[in-house]
């Protein structure tokens, strides 16, 4: 254990070394991230040694601290992501046969926003910028990405080693699901001029029932553990485009994988090229599940799940980042307006609305 910095400026040479395994001189930072990382502040530190340093002490890394919005630092308190991301680093992804960063450190204070993230810095990577969107190619390393990680947990979630990490039919979701209601406001001020009437009309209807749309899939389908912030803001493309390296795991819940599904591609592409290619990246996605070994679960139910899945964490995000927290910055604003257009449209290819009414009865 070493001691936890509330920010960047309490990192020093001596914490670094204690960090990395090697005798830290000097280094410099530089903010990334910003507008992106909405509920973490990301830096990147440039290291000197007084010697050349080994294999475990790099020439960079990158360190996440909680954001420095009280109200950002608050809600991640609240749901418990900053926890669960630390969780994750230190008991679940060496699991993972793929899609991981090399972490040197995560630890927090339990039940607080005080936490450090120290990981491999992966700058060489290449990273979307979500408003411009992914590029067919990039989808298709992505969801591939996704069904390997999906595959590893696929069914194998409801046992008491993984209750930690909530359901997406549990209280967290019902936390969620009882504040949308008075962040609602908030968001049509800021936000309805991005959408069309039925567009407006969805996230009206969706607002105190994400819990009840969560239900009625996670009861027919497999769960498996979901990133629940599955975007291309979170992702880096090695230079080949084929290599995705997946960040930002606070979110992670269980429950159907179709969540994550829908989120990337719903989110993450025009909304021009989702429309002329999401069947055959639905498809890349069943393909690559079976290919893990997932049985009994058809490309018909990938597909229906996929749709309904439109109804959930794509519309229930932009609502809780535009009506709770703190986005000062432009790139923020112009962030969910992006995610909220082009969700609701998702949703609305997928019969959003007529699905929302079968639910609601």
């Amino acid at each position: 254990m070493v001691d936890i910095p509330t920010k960047i400026e309490e990192v020093g040479n001596t914490w670094l070394g204690t960090v990395l395994g090697g005798p830290v001189s000097d280094f410099t930072v530089t903010q990334i991230g910003q507008g992106v990382g909405i509920m973490g502040d990301i830096y990147r530190l440039e290291l000197v040694y007084d010697d050349a340093p080994n294999e475990r002490a790099p020439a960079s890394v990158v360190v996440k601290l909680p954001s420095s919005y009280p109200e950002n630092r608050a809600q991640g308190v609240a749901l418990g992501m900053f926890e669960a991301e630390v969780r994750f680093y230190n008991e679940l992804a060496p699991r993972a046969q793929v899609g991981m960063p090399r972490i040197y450190l995560a630890q927090i204070h339990s039940g607080t926003a005080e936490f450090v993230i120290v990981m491999e810095d992966l700058s060489a990577a290449s990273m979307v910028d979500q408003q411009v969107g992914m590029s067919v190619a990039q989808a298709r390393a992505a969801v591939e990405v996704l069904a390997s990680i999906h595959a590893t947990w696929w069914d194998d979630v409801q046992n008491p080693t993984m209750e930690w990490i909530p359901a997406m039919t549990g209280p967290r979701i019902q936390f969620v699901d009882e504040t949308l209601p008075g962040l609602l406001p908030a968001f049509t001020a800021g936000f309805a001029d991005y959408l069309s009437t039925d567009g407006l009309a969805l996230f009206t209807a969706f607002t105190g029932n994400y819990l009840r749309i969560n239900q009625v899939l996670a009861s027919r389908s497999p769960w498996t553990l979901v990133h629940q912030d599955y975007r291309v803001e979170n992702l880096l493309f090695g230079k080949a485009g084929g290599e995705v390296t997946v960040l930002d795991w606070q979110g992670i819940g269980r429950g159907p994988g179709a969540y994550d599904l829908a989120y990337i591609l719903g989110g993450s592409m025009t909304t021009e090229l989702r429309q002329a290619h999401e069947d055959s990246l639905v498809q890349n996605y069943h393909d690559a599940l079976s290919a893990q070994g997932v049985q009994g679960y058809t490309l018909a139910q990938c597909r229906e799940d996929y749709a309904l899945a439109h109804l959930m964490g794509g519309i229930a995000t932009p609502i809780l980042l535009g009506g709770g927290m703190d986005l000062s910055n432009a790139r923020g604003v112009e962030l969910v307006a992006t995610m909220a257009s082009r969700h609701a449209q998702a949703a609305l290819d997928h019969d959003g609305l007529a699905r929302l009414r079968e639910i609601l009865g």
